[in-house]
Parts: structure tokens; sequence; C-alpha cells
């Protein structure tokens, strides 16, 4: 079985990549083109494993690129988008072509190429500010940013393609996965590489908003899963750990791993604008264990404390810090 990822490159998508090839797949590997024939993260990936990678450089928004990588893969693990929330408030369109356009060419080639099972990745984003907790997949959805209003509509395109041409599809919604590699605009490698550069002032935006944090590996276990399960076409899958904790008491969870006293700070520039900010998320996880045999193995707040060390123990290697900038906010 030949499986393709997109956005391979990416922090999650390098994960799921390397844990592929780990465990004997066929894996192709969609990154995006650029001239520097970088492939992101997998550039970091042991060259064993580098070796046993077929990479396609193509865009997602380029619908022929997009099926030529796709022709002889037999599944896709649609990951490619866009995922930062700031810069979505001023490049609006960027987020329409990529994760909007490019969802699309990915299912259109995948009909077309009769590929026999497709995992289009959602986000927790999509429900917006829970109206009950925990959430499951019959929470309303509510596209308070507009990267989350695309991934509302690469959702729902996804759900069309199969309930109108049978495209066997799953879609996975991953709550917010942490972990090694995770790009600086995201809240944990923030206060991890502020406190690893030497900073005891953490500058955050609003800390009172709740999380559901999901460590990276269990968010693989997720994709894994849902490509082997016998059931779950057509359905939405939460996958999330079930525990909920505040962005304050995380930064402070943190601090306590790497054995150090922080102030925060609140940095004006970092904050949404209110009613775009998603107060709580928690996730309901039980369908993801009665469909796809899935549960965390970083569960509650031993399991978030066990993921925040492996976490620090990565960003606090002198060769992966050098590539943040902690004093520069990141959108």
């Amino acid at each position: 079985m030949r499986i393709l990822v997109t956005g391979a490159d990416g922090f999650i998508g390098s994960h799921l990549t390397e844990t592929l090839i780990t465990q004997g797949y066929n894996v192709r590997a969609f990154v995006l083109y650029n001239s520097f024939n970088s492939w992101g993260w997998l550039d970091r990936l042991p060259k064993p494993i580098r070796d046993n990678l077929d990479v396609f450089a193509g865009d997602i928004r380029d619908p022929y690129g997009v099926k030529q990588a796709m022709k002889g893969c037999d599944c896709v693990l649609h990951l490619a988008a866009l995922i930062a929330i700031p810069y979505s408030y001023h490049s609006p369109d960027t987020y329409i072509d990529t994760n909007v356009k490019g969802t699309l060419n990915v299912l259109q080639a995948a009909r077309e190429l009769g590929v026999q099972r497709l995992i289009q990745t959602s986000t927790s984003e999509v429900y917006g500010t829970a109206q009950f907790v925990p959430i499951t997949e019959d929470h309303p959805l509510q596209g308070q940013s507009p990267y989350s209003a695309t991934k509302i509509a690469a959702d729902q395109l996804a759900y069309s393609f199969y309930t109108s041409f049978g495209l066997p599809v799953i879609i996975l919604r991953p709550f917010n996965t942490y972990g090694p590699r995770q790009s600086a605009r995201a809240v944990i490698p923030t206060i991890i590489s502020q406190i690893a550069k030497g900073q005891r002032q953490i500058k955050l935006g609003a800390v009172s908003p709740t999380r559901d944090f999901n460590y990276v590996k269990d968010t693989v276990a997720g994709f894994i899963a849902a490509l082997n399960a016998d059931q779950g076409m057509g359905e939405v899958i939460n996958i999330g750990s079930n525990f909920e904790i505040s962005i304050g008491d995380t930064a402070h969870l943190i601090a306590e791993v790497m054995d150090t006293e922080i102030e925060i700070i609140t940095d004006e520039e970092r904050l949404r604008p209110e009613k775009s900010e998603v107060n709580r998320l928690w996730a309901d996880n039980r369908k993801a264990q009665a469909l796809l045999g899935w549960q965390p193995q970083y569960g509650g707040r031993d399991g978030f404390r066990r993921g925040l060390q492996e976490t620090a123990d990565w960003f606090t290697n002198p060769e992966n810090l050098a590539a943040y900038q902690s004093d520069r906010y990141v959108i």
C-alpha cells in the first residue's frame, strides 16, 4: 500500500511520515515546492528514513501537480494547510486558495484516481468557543476566524464527496497538537523557547482560554488508526486527550517542568479580537475509541506533563533551539 502524505514537510506531517516509514509503509511525501529544494522538517529526519522517502515537490493549490503526486497511491493523508490564525486575519484569500481549493484539488484527484481511503485533517478550531463540554462531534461549527471558516468549508467539501460520489473519506479532527518541531507561532513552543533562551518574563496573549492539548505521538497514532480502521467512513472523529487546562496554567506547568520561575506579561500584539478568541476547548474522544480503537497515551495531567517534558527536552537541544527566534512574535 502506497500512502500520499500532503503537508509532509510540516510539524505533524513530518512526525506522521517518519512513523509511517518506521512502521514499514511505502510513503510519498508531498512537500511545498521551493527553489532551495528544502523538504522542511523532513530534512532533519535520520538518513535511513530520508533514504526511504519518495518526495514530490509541488503546491496543493495546483490541481495538475496534486493529481500527478497522487498517481499510484492507494491512500491519502491530507494535512497540507495554512494554519496560523493571526495570519488569516490579514491574508484570508491565501487560506481560501490553500485550505478550500487545495482540499478540492485533493478530493477531485482522489475521486478520479479511485483512491481507497482519504483522511481529511480538520481542527478543533471549527467548534469555536465550546457551547458544551466535553465537545462531541455533534457540536455546532463556528467560524470565529478566517482560518477556522476555511477549515469548516474544507471539511464540508470532504463530506460532500463522500455523500455525492462515495469517496471513502474520514474527517479526523485533532485538538491542539504540540510537541517537537512545532512552529513558534503556537503557544507551547512560544513558552518553552522563551524560557530556554533565558527569559523569565514570558510574553503571551490571553491566558484564561482553555485548551485540550494532544501530544504529537498521540495525534500520529490517531491518523494511523484511521488509516487501518474497518469503521469510520463518512464520519467526523475527534482526536483529543479529554483533558482541559488554561493557557496560564500550561505556562506555569512548563516552568515547573523546566525547573524555573516565570512572570507572564500580556503582549497586546498576541491577543485575538475579542469575538474571535476561542475561550474553551475540551474534547470528547469516545468516538475515536469506539470506531478507531484509539485512545491517548499522554492523557490527563500526568500525560500532559510527560509530553511537555519530551517537548522541552527537544527544544533545549542547542541545535534545535537555534532554529527559533524567541524575541520575535511569529504569526
